[in-house]
């Protein structure tokens, strides 16, 4: 049986580097898929900075949520970092209220057309880029990464029944985004409908073995 991830960060503040090798393994592409989408051009070192940050911070790790919970909190804060730099128009960026697609006007790149293939998935990547960037990640990570409630709650700094109102909050925005980008009403329904297969579909992908190694 595998050890546990509790086990292994056991291990790990023990002084087992194989233990804590197998952790960034375990996780790596998860973490590399919260910013896939999100920074496209440094979606390598995002990554790396989130390990390097778990590293540093696994010692005063208390246990408030799952270890993949704790990591996501690490991604958040890196992603919110490279934000802020982006953003420089605002004095204070400000994720409940600004969205990627708003962080990103201007820019040539098209996120969506990097890991959606299918009409349906880029139309819905399109909306969830329009979402503000903490309820994008609620969705995230309830849909794709199927994170409990209270690891959210730990992610985003905010109390739980807030995770469960937001992701309410969340669903009827994406829906009006994906209306509103939709070419007919029946793509927006099919896209709406699929939302969680899709989702699911998504969640198993991660990065080519290439992209994989943790340094």
């Amino acid at each position: 049986m595998e050890p546990t991830d509790d086990e292994l960060l056991e291990a790990w503040r023990g002084g087992d580097e194989a233990a804590a090798e197998t952790l960034m393994r375990r996780h790596f592409a998860a973490i590399y898929r919260f910013f896939r989408h999100k920074l496209p051009e440094e979606v390598e070192e995002a990554t790396q900075r989130t390990f390097l940050g778990c590293v540093e911070s696994a010692p005063r790790f208390r246990g408030d949520s799952s270890f993949r919970g704790f990591l996501f909190a690490i991604a958040r804060k890196q992603l919110m970092l490279a934000l802020r730099k982006k953003h420089r128009a605002a004095r204070v960026f400000d994720p409940d209220r600004l969205s990627l697609h708003e962080v990103d006007a201007g820019s040539v790149a098209s996120p969506t057309g990097v890991i959606a293939q299918r009409e349906d998935e880029q139309l819905l990547l399109g909306a969830l880029r329009r979402l503000p960037v903490d309820f994008q990640i609620t969705v995230e990570l309830f849909y794709w990464e199927e994170l409990p409630i209270a690891d959210i709650a730990v992610v985003l700094e905010i109390a739980e029944g807030t995770v469960k109102s937001r992701l309410g909050r969340a669903r009827a925005m994406l829906k009006v985004q994906i209306e509103a980008l939709a070419a007919s009403p029946g793509v927006a329904q099919t896209t709406m409908r699929g939302f969680e297969d899709w989702a699911r579909r998504l969640h198993g992908e991660g990065p080519s073995d290439d992209d994989s190694d943790v340094e």
